[in-house]
């Protein structure tokens, strides 16, 4: 296991200045395991609720009944999956010489955790969480972590093919269960064939008219499929620098996929030999470079 000592210290950090953080990343990209570790290293009282799990989900039927008497810190992994939370929580932060810290975990980027930002306005910290760096992979393994990306279970596997079947049933699995949790009804077919093409312009401005064309859709759809993706963190836009902000709110962004392996997997390159014959390499190496 790598450990990512410098998210810990930070988290460490984080949490001794505020009552609330979140830690948001996409799915598999380490948040439980990262929790789970700094929970090991604090010596208050730990009490941690996972969302997937049919017991916590029953442990929070009453969450004011279940929240308001612990103390020390508060887990409450998924919590994208009852964004109905996050006014209990405000309730309970804003308590004078509340005993409780609360950590909460979320696949998603802030603005599709629609209430926290209603909600937790000025109580929250957010924290994003992104795949293994360099740093904490050491730069003499940088090819790996650029044909595979940083999502844990893909950079660990023990050999490509391993990691590329990794990443296809995380695709899979994002589009048809994950990403109807968040509360979205597009066909998880409609977005597999956007995400896929969506990787041929890796690293291109984004020309909504010309992929509409190209997908057969309304500018303003293929608009909303991509900042979707964003939202739920697969996705990076690129905003353009200007020095009139009124004028770069008109430009267009650059899109990357946001990890390069699920790139490499949506274009189907298994190998270091694919890559490197691919006209996406280059720009395959500016999206590694950005993250």
């Amino acid at each position: 296991m790598i450990q990512r000592k410098q998210e810990m210290k930070n988290l460490q950090g984080l949490l001794k200045r505020h009552r609330v953080v979140g830690i948001v990343g996409a799915r598999q990209v380490g948040k439980t395991t990262l929790a789970r570790n700094l929970t090991k290293t604090i010596d208050k009282k730990v009490t941690y609720f996972d969302l997937e799990n049919p017991e916590d989900q029953s442990r929070l039927a009453d969450p004011m009944l279940a929240l308001k008497e612990l103390k020390g810190l508060v887990v409450i992994d998924e919590i994208q999956r009852h964004p109905d939370l996050f006014p209990v929580l405000r309730v309970l932060v804003d308590r004078p010489r509340t005993a409780a810290r609360f950590l909460i975990l979320g696949s998603a980027s802030p603005d599709m955790l629609r209430q926290s930002s209603e909600t937790l306005a000025g109580r929250i910290f957010y924290h994003h969480l992104s795949g293994f760096t360099m740093d904490e992979i050491g730069a003499e393994n940088y090819k790996q972590l650029w044909l595979r990306g940083g999502f844990p279970r893909s950079f660990l596997a023990r050999s490509h093919n391993h990691s590329d079947e990794w990443r296809r049933g995380f695709i899979q699995t994002f589009l048809e269960r994950d990403l109807p949790q968040l509360g979205v009804n597009i066909r998880s077919t409609t977005l597999s064939r956007f995400w896929r093409m969506l990787a041929h312009y890796h690293g291109q401005t984004w020309n909504a008219s010309e992929f509409g064309r190209s997908f057969g859709v309304a500018d303003t759809t293929v608009r909303n499929y991509l900042d979707l993706l964003t939202s739920a963190l697969v996705v990076r836009q690129l905003a353009p620098w200007h020095e009139n902000i009124s004028k770069r709110q008109v430009k267009a962004p650059k899109i990357y996929i946001a990890d390069s392996g699920l790139l490499h997997s949506l274009l189907n390159l298994k190998t270091f030999r694919d890559l490197e014959v691919h006209p996406k390499l280059g720009a395959s190496w500016e999206g590694f470079v950005l993250h």
